[in-house]
């Protein structure tokens, strides 16, 4: 069997769900030059010094996430989720992409796992 890709992730979404994982996709990657981007726990997941974001789609919306959300600053109040550490965007539409915002996020998230590591081994 093929691994999957995230091409391949995209390509199944329904095409609502697709443009608001192709656009912050393409946020992510400018954002992160020397990011890994592969599939992991059934979802896009990119690394550098681990892993520091995701985007996953759901029936309603697509999440995109940040392993240590916790510690980003969030000035406008984008960040949702309860765990420990994880936070992500609630995405419904395409229009609802603030790419500076998403940029800077992906900036501190970077900066984070360079300063602490992998944030799976170094919790």
């Amino acid at each position: 069997m093929a691994e999957k890709t995230v091409d391949a992730y995209i390509q199944g979404l329904e095409p609502w769900q697709a443009e608001i994982a192709a656009q912050g996709r393409a946020i992510l990657m400018k954002a992160a030059l020397e990011a890994k981007e592969s599939i992991k726990w059934a979802q896009p997941v990119y690394e550098s010094d681990g892993p520091f974001a995701y985007f996953k789609a759901f029936k309603n919306a697509v999440n995109f996430g940040f392993w240590r959300g916790v510690d980003l600053d969030d000035p406008h109040g984008l960040l949702s989720g309860d765990g420990e550490k994880m936070r992500h965007v609630k995405l419904s539409s395409p229009d609802a992409i603030d790419a500076d915002q998403f940029t800077a996020f992906i900036r501190q998230a970077l900066e984070l796992n360079r300063r602490k590591g992998d944030p799976i081994k170094n919790k």
